[in-house]
């Protein structure tokens, strides 16, 4: 089982940037998939990034390519979610989460979560 904390979130105007961060600890989590998924309220969990694990790659949600960037520190352990060009519709709860299903973007396929970070971007 792989422990996740995020940090990272907070206030900032559109068009602004943030970077959240995903620490694990427990089993290194090389072998893992790592996602980031948010959810704003009153709507369901969506999928935003992933890297997989392997080495095989990253893959991003088309509302949030060419903004967003997600990036794996394996020395610690550690996935970035380099946030650029914010607008408004970013505004949520943002969790990180690991899955042994290196192809998966589904949330049900993702057994371990951190307890999410507020972002919140004001036009």
């Amino acid at each position: 089982q792989v422990q996740l904390v995020e940090s990272g979130g907070g206030l900032v105007q559109a068009g602004g940037s943030l970077r959240l961060s995903c620490a694990a600890s427990g089993r290194t989590f090389s072998t893992y998939s790592v996602g980031w998924f948010r959810q704003a309220p009153g709507k369901e969990r969506e999928f935003v990034a992933v890297s997989r694990g392997g080495g095989l790659g990253t893959y991003y949600v088309d509302s949030v390519k060419g903004r967003f960037t997600i990036t794996r520190d394996s020395a610690e352990n550690t996935v970035y979610l380099q946030m650029n060009s914010l607008k408004p519709e970013d505004t949520a709860v943002y969790y990180c989460a690991a899955s042994s299903n290196y192809y998966s973007a589904r949330a049900r396929d993702f057994g371990s979560w951190g307890q999410g970070t507020q972002v919140t971007v004001s036009s």
